[in-house]
């Protein structure tokens, strides 16, 4: 799934139609996120204009939502979550973060305490309110985003390893095989919401 302004040409099309892959493009977020059977946890949340958690500012707006995502984590067990101020600039994280969702950081999403990126937030808004996305990823594997991509080994080599440090995936932190631990997650958060 593309972010918003991404061409299609970022993503090899045979190399897709081979792996069964169906490319399209979502409309907010900036990055490509693989988007496989229950991976990553998605999970949309509807914010009216003149409620309570409603801001006019695009960025804090966020805030309260990685919050959210942020309780719910630590009540599944994952510690030293960090809920992004501000969206982290191209020298604060790799290069390879330009095409990738979970490659870099905006405001109000999730991370680590080491700075891999958990919970991946975007958000659309009209007129009637803001519309926010958020995915918490389940495993973390970026060869399979990059192996889809219209790069040169090298740089697809560059990319993959340069992604591997930048998230991880909730089943990984927990030391979990059971994929329907995501499912639980989305029962947590929704507990979670103010």
């Amino acid at each position: 799934m593309l972010g918003s302004t991404q061409p299609y040409s970022l993503v090899d099309g045979e190399r897709a139609a081979r792996a069964g892959v169906e490319v399209t493009r979502r409309r907010s977020g900036g990055g490509a996120v693989l988007v496989v059977p229950d991976d990553p946890l998605w999970v949309d949340v509807w914010v009216p204009t003149g409620d309570p958690l409603f801001d006019v500012d695009v960025g804090r707006a966020f805030l309260w939502l990685g919050r959210t995502w942020a309780e719910a984590l630590g009540r599944m067990g994952v510690s030293g979550l960090v809920v992004a101020p501000r969206p982290t600039t191209g020298s604060e994280r790799a290069s390879a973060c330009g095409f990738a969702c979970f490659g870099g950081v905006s405001s109000g999403e999730v991370m680590l305490d080491d700075g891999r990126k958990i919970v991946g937030l975007a958000q659309r808004r009209v007129r009637a309110g803001a519309w926010f996305h958020g995915a918490c990823l389940g495993t973390w594997d970026p060869g399979a985003l990059v192996a889809l991509l219209s790069l040169s080994t090298s740089d697809a080599r560059g990319a993959v390893d340069e992604l591997t440090h930048a998230a991880a995936g909730l089943l990984d932190v927990l030391g979990e095989a059971d994929a329907s631990v995501l499912g639980g997650a989305a029962d947590v958060f929704l507990d979670a919401l103010p």
